[in-house]
């Protein structure tokens, strides 16, 4: 055996297990519009939920606290509006560009959106840490996103494991951080896997526009 060859077998190895994948693309084929027409429309749409969900805004005086969510009143907007079923149907393709790379074995059955709602957040508007239980892919498209507001934040799942160990370095790379944060442009699709713990930490203020976005989830049926 060559000297080369027992040096590299004598070498350790660290094998990277149990990855973690966050999916992220433009909504649209065309990067350059974004779907421009479909935000508008759901803008358009954001507003008018506002101005007649009454037991949407009760809902989200006591649990969304200074932002407005139709997710205690009207989670199914995909069954009830052509525009967010329009939208729907674009998520379709981005959830099975997801199942793929997670080499999902879906058998015979499928992913299909299960629950969708809106989010307006002003400045000072926050999202507590949460997970999306009972689903299998959970995402947000993003509407309108102010320059300069929160990103999404999320949460290594072992984090509650780690137990005794060492802090990171403060450049460790992202992947080996305790927390992961995207901060989403207008037109962009953010998935992930619904066990996933995340949060939207409270925007900023200054800010003359909100943040508008669609969550939603996909269930495995």
């Amino acid at each position: 055996m060559k000297q080369s060859q027992r040096r590299s077998q004598k070498q350790p190895t660290v094998t990277a297990c149990f990855p973690t994948f966050i999916y992220r693309a433009p909504l649209a084929k065309s990067a350059s519009t974004g779907g421009a027409k479909l935000r508008r429309e759901l803008r358009r749409e954001a507003d008018i939920l506002r101005d007649i969900d009454t037991e949407g805004l009760s809902w989200s005086e006591k649990n969304y606290p200074q932002g407005y969510t139709s997710y205690g009143s009207m989670d199914r907007l995909h069954k009830s509006s052509p525009t967010f079923s329009s939208l729907e149907q674009e998520l379709d393709r981005h959830v099975a560009a997801f199942a793929r790379k997670q080499k999902w074995d879906l058998r015979q059955g499928r992913l299909e959106m299960s629950s969708c709602w809106i989010n307006v957040m002003p400045a000072g508007a926050a999202h507590s840490l949460h997970l999306h239980p009972l689903s299998v892919v959970s995402g947000t498209f993003y509407v309108q996103v102010p320059k300069g507001s929160s990103p999404i934040k999320f949460e290594d799942p072992r984090l509650e494991r780690f137990m005794a160990q060492p802090p990171r370095l403060s450049n460790a790379p992202p992947q080996l951080q305790p927390f992961i944060e995207m901060t989403p442009k207008d037109g962009d699709v953010i998935l992930f896997e619904s066990w996933l713990r995340h949060e939207v930490p409270a925007l900023r203020s200054g800010f003359e526009s909100e943040r508008i976005s669609v969550s939603f989830n996909y269930d495995w049926i």
